[in-house]
């Protein structure tokens, strides 16, 4: 049996970098984004929840910060997971039949 998490629990990893590891270090969105190699825009979405995490931004975090890449895409994936979740009655799929 698998454990559902409450959608609440659940945390936009660009939230999560933002108040934990980009705000305690003191640098601007600017020069984050210069520094990682990206657009100011792409990481100014990211950290205020309008973009996902992709696998190459969270490679670049993990060598900048050292905070796992793979813990940042768990982090991502479980918040697309819980939001997705909560419209789940929307999406009218049926099971595929067993093979006879």
């Amino acid at each position: 049996m698998a454990l559902k998490m409450h959608p609440s629990l659940a945390v936009h990893a660009g939230g999560w970098l933002k108040t934990e590891i980009v705000e305690p270090h003191g640098i601007s969105v600017k020069a984050l984004a210069e520094h990682l190699g990206v657009s100011r825009q792409g990481l100014s979405n990211l950290l205020n929840g309008h973009g996902g995490l992709s696998a190459d931004m969270a490679l670049r975090f993990e060598k900048a910060f050292g905070v796992k890449a793979d813990t940042l895409l768990r982090m991502q994936l479980a918040y697309d997971l819980a939001q997705l979740r909560e419209h789940e009655a929307e999406i009218k799929v049926d099971r595929v039949p067993e093979a006879a």
